[in-house]
């Protein structure tokens, strides 16, 4: 099989290979000779079969081998791939021909016209190197005799590529040109180059690179080279900047590359001329056509042209579609009429591109101005408007402005209006209403409308200067205007009685008031305004009156009521005196109020008997638990207006805590007060006045308990069922928790020592958690296994605290991967171990390995060896050149 894998190695050549097989190497003399004995594994073979059912495994390999050393059978084509340029030593054989047989004659080689080929015991070799851009393959018919009969079979033989070849321009002038105007990325000339390796290698993948520019104004990166396509084009800074006039020609340096541009690539360069030439793209003129034009359409109106190379063209813009359009040549039509009403310009945008890239350039713009027709009429934005004067408005007042509108164009004389007033209805009297011609403002001309009509209405026309015109009514009402004061038919009214305990709100005195004018609006009763005003000598500040007016049934006039806004107090003011004042709504024109237009009111306030007062609705009291009942813990004391006696109560307080005295207000604890039972007590303090005890005044009292240390801290929960490993594990701990009744003041930190005993604190540690929380655990790596009792105090925050001596049981013991509290666990009697079963299967495969030896140790001496008959294989193969 070493044989045979040393001849296959012939078959496949690559192009980094640079040694032959010669056929003077001992290595290969002794594969030929190894060939000759290949028989004798035929004979092992058949020796094996008779321990076929016993060594089925080593058969089937044994197969495999055999037919493998016979080798392929012949007829079957051979493929071989060799490099070209080979420069090692000739003949250079290339490869053994598996397809010869043992015994075999007269070998030739056809289909190789150069002579380059031939047959040498039973390897093909070569006299030359090959070249792949002369002949990329060849294919040969190797012929041979045996028995009598001649057989052949094909080798094709493909010539890899080496890069050998250096990339070369097309054209030696390289030039192009470049319009103005061109947009960055649009290619305007592709260098083109060949290379002769093999195109489906890297050897011939191009690539393409701008070295240099010259000269290098306005800037040094004014063009770019695509890599791949070897396209040229502007960058952003040639085609913002490029300009005939400051430079119009450049020399450019490029180079191109194979082997993908790698740094092991042949290159060559070349010089580009770019002539950098004007362009007539640019915006067009602006255009100013007349709406409605008559045609024939489509109408020209105007063009644009790309210069220097094939291009198209495409409109867009705001603008229904087909109105405009361009044709191949740039020629831009209008195809139907405009209408400037509807719109007065458009910006049409105007795109320059190619079919295979898009845009080339930057659209321009066109402008196409609407002139104006007189095709519209003025028009009124509505036909009828209302207006309002006053009946002393004075000559020349302006009443209402109308106006109309024209859609023509604003610039031009089509859309100048004039007004006019064409009817007065009535029409007496007459020119009492003016329209300006130019603004429409409707004024009053006569000196005076008292006496007049309440309404008029008018009809005003608009014109513009072709005549065309549209009219509107105006209807204006004529306002009545208050120039007569009201007048009160009587001076005083009352007295009137008001109890000092009548609701706020409510109407206490109805009364009623009349007060008359001689206008027709502005002063009638319904309209009528009455203001109060009080004597010097009464105690009412004018920010918070004591009584208001108004009337009962919600209007302003007769019958008009006192409504109370503020307590009255009969032992502060007994009588009161309003002075009222009769106001129209509008403001007197031509006028003044008199005597007449004020009254006076005379209320009395009837004595009540008043409920007493407290200060506070609501009294909060604070005492210390364990204060010795009896003690006063606060003082409460009302008022009565009356001033009666006052006889105080407690409503709420169900067990009796608290006590307060019934005439002095003094409030007591009954009872002794334990925070800790409950920290909140609220009862009702009740207020009865002396004489009628229906009358009363209730507040609530709140009673704060204040803490006082009075409770030692506990520990909280069950620890018995929980226990710690041995050897220590890592963050393991009894998280303790504890509990102190008293508030936070007290028991808001609570602290966890240890006891004193050194042995104690060696072996155990508490670390606190948080205020109530602490972890203890141990503090040596190891304890023997039992149950530990930890003694170690709880004390409060508070000074001097308060302490609870504890002594804790904790158990100790070994746990298992999990946790888990273990003893220590015995091995079984009986079971095996893992040196006996390594030592069983050790033991069970040194008998296999020793009759699998014994028996091929037999094999060569039971078939001796048989000389081989083919002058082929006996025969040395010759030594080269």
């Amino acid at each position: 099989m070493g044989c045979e894998r040393e001849a296959s190695g012939l078959l496949q050549l690559s192009t980094s290979q640079k040694h032959l097989y010669n056929p003077g190497s001992t290595t290969l003399k002794s594969c030929i000779r190894r060939r000759r004995h290949t028989f004798s594994f035929a004979s092992a073979r058949q020796h094996l079969m008779p321990m076929a059912e016993a060594f089925s495994t080593w058969i089937v390999v044994l197969n495999v081998v055999v037919l493998r050393a016979v080798g392929p059978c012949s007829g079957v084509g051979l493929k071989i791939a060799v490099p070209e340029n080979y420069d090692g030593i000739f003949p250079w054989y290339l490869s053994k021909l598996p397809n010869l047989p043992g015994e075999y004659g007269n070998v030739t080689v056809s289909g190789d016209n150069e002579g380059i080929f031939g047959v040498d015991s039973g390897f093909l070799y070569a006299l030359k190197p090959f070249d792949r851009e002369k002949q990329p393959s060849y294919s040969l018919q190797v012929s041979f005799t045996t028995g009598g009969k001649t057989h052949s079979f094909t080798v094709e033989v493909r010539v890899s590529d080496k890069n050998d070849n250096i990339p070369k321009f097309v054209e030696e002038s390289l030039r192009g040109t470049v319009q103005l105007g061109l947009l960055k990325g649009i290619p305007f000339m592709k260098l083109m180059a060949t290379d002769r390796d093999d195109p489906d290698t890297q050897h011939a993948e191009l690539r393409y690179s701008l070295m240099g520019q010259t000269p290098r104004i306005p800037s040094s990166q004014m063009f770019f080279v695509d890599a791949r396509s070897g396209e040229v084009s502007l960058t952003d800074d040639g085609a913002s900047s490029l300009d005939p006039e400051m430079c119009g020609r450049y020399r450019l340096s490029v180079m191109v590359k194979d082997m993908a541009g790698r740094p092991t690539g042949f290159y060559s360069t070349g010089i580009v001329t770019v002539e950098v030439t004007g362009n007539t793209w640019g915006p067009p003129d602006p255009v100013r056509l007349q709406e409605n034009l008559p045609g024939p359409y489509p109408i020209p109106i105007s063009q644009v042209k790309w210069s220097g190379s094939p291009a198209e063209y495409s409109l867009e813009g705001e603008f229904p579609e087909m109105l405009f359009t361009i044709s191949r040549d740039g020629i831009i039509y209008l195809n139907a009429p405009l209408d400037r009403e509807t719109q007065d310009q458009f910006h049409i945008r105007i795109v320059v591109e190619r079919p295979d890239m898009g845009e080339i350039g930057n659209p321009v713009e066109l402008l196409v101005m609407v002139g104006d027709a007189n095709d519209n009429r003025p028009t009124f934005p509505q036909t009828h408007y209302q207006a309002v004067v006053k009946e002393l408005a004075a000559r020349g007042t302006e009443i209402l402005t109308v106006q109309a509108a024209d859609n023509d164009d604003p610039k031009t004389d089509n859309v100048r209006i004039s007004y006019r007033l064409v009817a007065q209805v009535p029409e007496r009297p007459r020119a009492l209403f003016l329209v300006d011609r130019d603004s429409g403002v409707i004024s009053l001309q006569g000196d005076s409308l008292e006496g007049a009509a309440l309404q008029y209405t008018l009809t005003v026309v608009a014109e513009d200067a072709k005549g065309l015109n549209s009219s509107c009514t105006v209807v204006v009402n004529v306002l009545d205007e208050n120039n007569h004061p009201p007048v009160f038919p009587q001076r005083e009214y009352g007295p009137f009685h008001l109890s000092e305990d009548s609701c706020i709100g409510a109407t206490m005195v109805v009364i009623s008031l009349s007060a008359t004018c001689l206008d027709l609006t502005g002063c009638h009763e319904p309209d009528t305004q009455y203001q109060r005003t009080w004597e010097p000598n009464q105690k009412d500040a004018p920010s918070c009156p004591l009584l208001g007016l108004g009337s009962p049934h919600g209007g302003g006039g007769p019958p008009a009521g006192f409504v109370r806004q503020r307590a009255l107090d009969y032992e502060d003011v007994r009588q009161y005196t309003l002075v009222l004042s009769a106001r129209n709504p509008e403001p007197l024109v031509r006028a003044e109020y008199g005597p007449a237009s004020t009254a006076t009111v005379s209320i009395i306030v009837d004595d009540i008997n008043e409920s007493p007062t407290l200060p506070e609705s609501h009294y909060e009291v604070s005492v210390r638990e364990g204060e010795e009942p009896g003690r006063v813990i606060a003082t409460i004391q009302g008022a009565d207006p009356d001033s009666h006696p006052i006889r105080y109560s407690l409503r709420g307080d169900t067990k009796g805590y608290f006590s307060i005295d019934a005439n002095t207000g003094e409030l007591r604890a009954a009872q002794p007060l334990d925070r800790e039972e409950n920290s909140t007590y609220t009862m009702e303090l009740v207020a009865e006045d002396g004489m009628n005890s229906s009358l009363s005044a209730s507040a609530l009292v709140t009673v704060y308990i204040l803490d006082i240390n009075d409770n030692s801290p506990v520990l909280v929960g069950d620890y018995s069922w929980k226990y710690l490993c041995t050897p220590r594990w890592e963050d393991q701990a009894l998280l303790l928790a504890s509990r102190d009744s008293d508030g936070p003041q007290h028991g808001g930190r609570l602290n966890f020592s240890l006891g004193s005993d050194p042995a104690v604190r060696r072996n155990w540690k508490l670390t606190p958690v948080n205020d109530t929380h602490t972890n203890l655990s141990m503090n040596t790596p190891y304890l023997a296994p039992e149950v530990y009792t930890i003694p170690f105090t709880i004390s409060d925050s508070s000074t001097p605290p308060r302490s609870t001596f504890i002594n804790l049981p904790v158990t100790v013991c070994p746990c298992n991967t999990r946790g888990n509290c273990r003893t220590a666990a015995k091995q079984l009697q009986g079971m095996p171990t893992i040196q006996s079963t390594l030592g069983i299967l050790l033991g069970t495969a040194g008998v296999i390995g020793i009759v699998l030896i014994v028996v091929f140790v037999r094999l060569p001496y039971q078939n001796p060896k048989q000389q081989s008959t083919s002058k082929q294989e006996t025969s040395p193969l010759k030594s080269s050149a």
